[in-house]
């Protein structure tokens, strides 16, 4: 299969499956009946919540700052919360090209280079990958009878056992494989891993690693608390469990890789997260769908501003420094 090929079915792939899964979302509740919940919607919550996702993003562009500074690279607070709204908006388009573009953006305007700018991106990733651990550890100590009793009766618990230990024996493999191994493939793997490691690693060596972790911590609360804040737009969830909350929100931030920007994939991700408590299809699709549009509306408009705004901020700098 050549490269062409390959590139475009990475874009093409992921559209078709949130087409079909926005398809698949409508044929459980009518468009009506969505178009009801939006109408009875509260929308002073949904306003907060969007707010709140805002100021996730701004600290986002905030924390950038910290991982440039090492470097030797001071670059305007403007550009980063910019590149930041410009990478969200990009993904939704092509998976994972905001980065690309985000690393690139800091090239153009502040002679960043670019495999230094995307080596940040991606240990910030590996920060907020661990943040996302956290959540799911606190999750399951929180309800770890409920979600345990919930997999015995829907799965086979040997059988989920069996896989579990056959994985980890893979992984031992791999392991004891990838060190021995003088090829090729081994030794990028080998390369790869250790970047990752030294990735992390750099978080605790940075100058200014205290205000780091405080703003991974800060975004991704105001992740959570835009999620449960968002729900009391919702009459039929008011009352709903911590619990479900959580659930909800881990499950809907896996689907955004699933397709572009969660598209389709986000309300049926917080439907199934819902339904093991019992919470009916109807609000929770209603509230995945009410969710999603408002996050993605402010994506898009703060988005396009800043592609919009990028050259004319730095014309300007340019044109005083001169």
């Amino acid at each position: 299969m050549s490269q062409n090929i390959k590139k475009a079915l990475k874009i093409i792939l992921p559209l078709l499956l949130g087409v079909f899964l926005v398809w698949y979302s409508l044929s459980k509740v009518s468009l009506d009946e969505l178009l009801l919940y939006f109408k009875k919607a509260d929308y002073k919550w949904i306003i907060v919540g969007v707010f709140l996702g805002l100021l996730s993003h701004m600290s986002r562009a905030y924390r950038w700052l910290f991982m440039l500074e090492p470097m030797g690279y001071k670059i305007k607070f403007p550009n980063s919360v910019m590149a930041v709204f410009a990478t969200y908006l990009i993904n939704y388009t092509i998976p994972r090209a905001g980065e690309v573009a985000r690393a690139t953006i800091l090239t153009n305007y502040e002679q960043v280079p670019f495999e230094k700018g995307f080596g940040t991106i991606v240990s910030e990733r590996i920060a907020d990958l661990i943040v996302m651990f956290g959540i799911i550890a606190i999750t399951l100590f929180l309800h770890f009878d409920f979600i345990f009793s919930f997999f015995i009766q829907k799965f086979n618990l040997p059988k989920i056992i069996m896989g579990i230990m056959v994985l980890i024996i893979i992984a031992v493999i791999a392991f004891m494989f990838l060190k021995r191994s003088k090829s090729k493939i081994a030794l990028k793997t080998k390369k790869f891993m250790n970047g990752l490691l030294e990735g992390v690693f750099s978080i605790f060596k940075m100058k200014k690693k205290w205000p780091f972790i405080f703003h991974t911590l800060f975004i991704w609360s105001m992740y959570v608390l835009m999620f449960y804040v968002t729900s009391f737009a919702v009459e039929e969830l008011h009352g709903i469990s911590m619990g479900a909350i959580l659930i909800g929100f881990l499950f809907a931030s896996f689907s955004i890789a699933a397709t572009n920007g969660g598209i389709g994939s986000y309300p049926l991700a917080i439907y199934a997260a819902f339904s093991i408590f019992g919470i009916a299809k109807e609000p929770s699709l209603a509230f995945g769908w009410i969710i999603w549009s408002s996050q993605t509306l402010m994506i898009i408009l703060l988005g396009g501003l800043s592609l919009i705004y990028l050259p004319i901020y730095n014309r300007k700098r340019q044109a005083k420094q001169l």
